[in-house]
């Protein structure tokens, strides 16, 4: 496992948070979890993995939102089908759980009793 540098690895994540949202990231860290804009706590190899998710979308979401956008307008939006009824609850399925797990047993090579 390798030695991660705390602040170079945040130096490289504020620089790609910046290129990606054109704003500077609020970064707290407590005990080892770090939380980007009051997000949800993330540990240091996950803003590492994080640079390159950055990184990366920076280059490929802005032309693929583009082209989205542009067949959007082109195309009217297309009539929902109607959903199929749901069936009654007593014949939707048959599937047993006592059933399952006897099957389970019954197929391994050793002694097995089924649960109480």
């Amino acid at each position: 496992m390798s030695k991660l540098d705390k602040d170079e690895i945040i130096a490289k994540f504020t620089e790609a948070y910046q290129a990606a949202h054109g704003k500077a990231p609020a970064i707290e860290a407590k005990g080892g979890w770090y939380s980007v804009d009051g997000g949800k706590n993330l540990r240091l190899a996950q803003l590492e993995e994080m640079i390159a998710e950055l990184g990366g979308a920076k280059g490929k979401a802005a032309p693929a939102a583009k082209a989205e956008k542009k067949t959007a307008e082109a195309k009217p939006a297309a009539k929902k089908a109607a959903a199929p009824k749901p069936k009654s609850k007593a014949k939707q399925s048959s599937f047993s759980v006592k059933a399952y797990w006897a099957e389970q047993l019954a197929a391994k090579d050793n002694l097995c009793r089924e649960p109480r």
